[in-house]
C-alpha cells in the first residue's frame, strides 16, 4: 500500500516496485513468442472486465501488476515480438525503455531553453548526430541555416512543414487571415494518410490536394506532377506544398526526389520529404542512394520509432531554413518571456512544433545510438534487409506466389496468384492462428500481403518459419481444411 502519511511511494518503494516492474518486463519480453501475437480478444471485452468504478482507496502495487498481467496481456497486440510482420515496424530496445524511464522521472517539460536547458541542447546535439549518421544536406545541422526537432510522429512533422509551406507562400498572411481557397498542395496516390489530414488541419481543404500519378514501381511521376503545377497556375491556384514519400506505407516505394526537387525548385514551391521507416536504412552507406535529391528538400522527417530501436514517439524533423518554422508557428505571451530567450541565443524548442509542452524524448535516442554504435545499429538494419530479400526470393522461387512490387529494402509485398479471395483467407487464418501477423494493401487494385522485417529480434528462424506457415496454411487453404493451428 502507499505511505500512510500521504499516500505518495516513498523512495524506497519507489526502488522495490521499479525493480518488480524491470523483472516483469524482463520476463515478457523472455516468453513474448508464448504469446498470440495479434490480440484474440473480442471488442468492448477489456472494457467489460474493469470495474464500474474507481477505488475509493488506493490499493495494493501488487494487485495492479496481476491485472496487467489477467486483464491488459489479453488486449495486447504484440508488437515487439520477433513474429510481427504487419505495417511497419515499431520497434523498442533496453537501452531506449531505460533512457524513456528517465526522462519519465525528471519529469521535464522542455517548452523553452530556460525550463530545461539540458532538454534542448541535448535534442539539439542528437539531431545534428543524426544529420552525420545519415549523411544529411549540411543545411539540416543547428550550426547552419536549418536544423532538427523531435516531433511525436511523422504526421505531425508532415502538418508543420504544410504549415511553414503556406506561410511561405501568403508571405505569412494566411496566419492573419486564413486561406483563401487559392492554395494548392501535391503528393502521390500512394503517400502517407496523413497528408489528406494535414491539409484539413492547415485549412487548404482537401479539394485543394493534388494526389499525382505513379508508375509501375508505385513512385510519383514527376512529368504529371509538373503538368498538374502548371494546370493549377493557369487557373489562378497557388502551389505551395510538395510532399515526396521515401518509402511509402503500402509498398516502400521511392519517389524520385531529384526528379521532384528540380521542379519544385523552379516553381519556388515547399518540398518536404517523408522517409518516416525507410530513412534509417541511411545509416548504411550501401542504401543511401534513396536519399539522392534530399539537398533540394526545404525539410525531411524520419521514424527512429519505426525502425532505429527507439521506442514510440520519436520522429526526426528538419528544416532547411528555421527562421520560416519559427516565423509560422511562434505566438509568445508574458509568461512565456525570458531573459535567455531575448537574448536570441538559444532555441525554444515549442516554436517548432504544434503543442507548447514537450517531453524530454533525447534522452531514449541518445541511450540508443551510444549503446549500439553506429556499427551496431548498421548491422542490424543490414540483417533486417537481408532477410526480406531471402524471404522475396522464396516467394519468386514459388509456382503459386508472386511479387507485386520492387523490393528496395525490408518490405516485401507478395500475393497468392490465386486471387483477392485466397489471400484474405491465407491472412486471417496465419493472423488466427497467432503464430505471426501480417497485414495488407491495394495494388493495382489487388488485394496484396505486406511482410515487413524490422522487429528488434526478428532472426532467421522467424522469416524461416513464418515462410513455413504461409506455405501450411496455402496447403489448407487450397484443400478446404481447417487451419492447422486454431
Amino acid at each position: 500500500m502507499p505511505s500512510e502519511n500521504n499516500c505518495h511511494m516513498t523512495p524506497e518503494e519507489f526502488r522495490r516496485r521499479g525493480h518488480e516492474v524491470v523483472d516483469w518486463l524482463a520476463k515478457y519480453f523472455e516468453g513474448i513468442e508464448s504469446f498470440p501475437v495479434l490480440s484474440r480478444v473480442e471488442p468492448g471485452q477489456i472494457h467489460g472486465s474493469l470495474p464500474a468504478n474507481p477505488p475509493a482507496e488506493g490499493e495494493p502495487f501488487e494487485a495492479m501488476l496481476k491485472d496487467v498481467e489477467k486483464l491488459i496481456l489479453p488486449g495486447i497486440t504484440h508488437w515487439q515480438s520477433p513474429n510481427f510482420f504487419a505495417y511497419f515496424p515499431c520497434n523498442n530496445s533496453g537501452a531506449s525503455i531505460l533512457g524513456d524511464l528517465l526522462s519519465s522521472g525528471l519529469g521535464v517539460q522542455g517548452m523553452l531553453w530556460a525550463t530545461s536547458p539540458a532538454c534542448t541542447e541535448l535534442e539539439t546535439h542528437m539531431l545534428d548526430w543524426l544529420v552525420q549518421m545519415l549523411d544529411l544536406p549540411q543545411k539540416f545541422l543547428s550550426s547552419d541555416t536549418g536544423g532538427g526537432v523531435i516531433q511525436d510522429t511523422a504526421s505531425s512533422a508532415s502538418l508543420c512543414a504544410l504549415l511553414a509551406a503556406r506561410e511561405r507562400a501568403t508571405n505569412f498572411a494566411s496566419n492573419k487571415r486564413g486561406c483563401d481557397g487559392r492554395l494548392v498542395a501535391y503528393t502521390s496516390t500512394q503517400a502517407h494518410s496523413s497528408i489528406e489530414k494535414a491539409v484539413q488541419i492547415a485549412g487548404l481543404g482537401r479539394d485543394n490536394l493534388r494526389l499525382i500519378t505513379v508508375d509501375e514501381k508505385f513512385a510519383m511521376r514527376p512529368d504529371a506532377l509538373a503538368q498538374r503545377i502548371q494546370q493549377d497556375r493557369q487557373d489562378g491556384l497557388i502551389p505551395c506544398f510538395v510532399c515526396a514519400t521515401v518509402g511509402t506505407t503500402s509498398s516502400n516505394a521511392l519517389d524520385p526526389v531529384a526528379e521532384i526537387g528540380h521542379i519544385c525548385r523552379e516553381q519556388t514551391i515547399w518540398l518536404h520529404v517523408d522517409a518516416a521507416m525507410s530513412g534509417t536504412a541511411a545509416l548504411c552507406p550501401e542504401f543511401r542512394h534513396i536519399h539522392n535529391g534530399l539537398e533540394f528538400a526545404d525539410s525531411y522527417c524520419f521514424n527512429p520509432h519505426k525502425w532505429m530501436f527507439t521506442n514510440f514517439d520519436c520522429d526526426c524533423f528538419y528544416v532547411a531554413d528555421r527562421k520560416a518554422l519559427i516565423q509560422t508557428l511562434s505566438v509568445l505571451q508574458e509568461y512565456l518571456r525570458n531573459k535567455a530567450t531575448e537574448t536570441g541565443a538559444v532555441i525554444d524548442y515549442r516554436d517548432w512544433q504544434i503543442p507548447l509542452g514537450r517531453r524530454f524524448r533525447s534522452l531514449k535516442l541518445w541511450f540508443v545510438i551510444r549503446h549500439y554504435g553506429v556499427q551496431g545499429l548498421q548491422h542490424h538494419v543490414r540483417e533486417h534487409v537481408r532477410l526480406a530479400q531471402q524471404f522475396a526470393e522464396w516467394v519468386k522461387q514459388d509456382a503459386e506466389f508472386e511479387l507485386a512490387a520492387p523490393v528496395p529494402l525490408n518490405l516485401v509485398c507478395f500475393r497468392h496468384k490465386g486471387g483477392d479471395q485466397i489471400n484474405q483467407d491465407l491472412m486471417d487464418r496465419l493472423n488466427r492462428s497467432g503464430d505471426l501477423y501480417l497485414t495488407h494493401t491495394r495494388l493495382n487494385n489487388r488485394l496484396t500481403l505486406r511482410f515487413c522485417v524490422g522487429q528488434t529480434n526478428t532472426q532467421e528462424q522467424h522469416v524461416e518459419r513464418a515462410w513455413r506457415r504461409i506455405q501450411e496454411e496455402t496447403a489448407s487453404v487450397r484443400c478446404g481444411t481447417e487451419s492447422t493451428i486454431s
